[in-house]
């Protein structure tokens, strides 16, 4: 029986445009990124570098970038939240039959967008049990070690957890573990549809 439900953020609240950034990127004459980069944007990810320090990092390789023009490009993935979703899962929250945790890969610079541009965010935090961003617990999906954190930090059975997240390494990670998965699909599935999805779990 599942007794706790665990979501990722982006492409299952938030709307997201996955190849934007890069696409806004390029108008900066930054066509990829290095392999220098991708390891930066981890350790970004697992909080292990502050804000500046990560801007500067883009900017020591592409000095003419300037920060506004990278912060507009980093959150060009950022699409809007739907506030039928925030909803549903204020709902899931006064019904209490579930244990609801947020388990998302994200950074202070998308967080800080959130915050300032969709106004029930702190309402739709409240609705959950926990909520962990990876910038804050030093974790990143699909490392195994994020999913034991929450296993261990709530004494929780992983045959009771479902999780839900948009990216199959993510879910597979999870499901390694014993946990139940749903791998929506943001093209074609919805949250809200969860009951659905998965009726044979519930």
């Amino acid at each position: 029986m599942i007794k706790n439900l665990i979501f990722d953020f982006g492409d299952v609240f938030v709307n997201l445009d996955k190849p934007a950034t890069m696409r806004e990127m390029s108008k900066h004459q930054i066509p990829a990124l290095s392999e220098n980069l991708l390891q930066v944007n981890q350790q970004y990810e697992k909080g292990l570098i502050s804000s500046e320090a990560f801007i500067k990092s883009y900017q020591t390789e592409y000095p003419k970038l300037q920060e506004h023009q990278f912060k507009n490009s980093w959150n060009a993935i950022l699409i809007d939240f739907p506030e039928y979703r925030y909803r549903f899962l204020k709902k899931l929250s006064e019904e209490k039959n579930y244990r609801l945790i947020l388990l998302s890969n994200t950074n202070e610079i998308h967080i800080d967008w959130i915050k300032e541009n969709i106004a029930f965010f702190e309402d739709f935090k409240a609705c959950f049990d926990a909520f962990y961003l990876s910038h804050e617990i030093n974790f990143r999906k699909p490392d195994t070690e994020i999913y034991e954190f929450v296993l261990q930090e709530h004494n929780l059975e992983a045959g009771e957890c479902l999780f839900i997240d948009d990216t199959k390494q993510n879910t597979e990670a999870a499901k390694s573990l014993g946990l139940h998965t749903w791998n929506i699909n943001p093209e074609k599935e919805d949250i809200i549809d969860l009951f659905t999805a998965r009726k044979e779990l519930f």
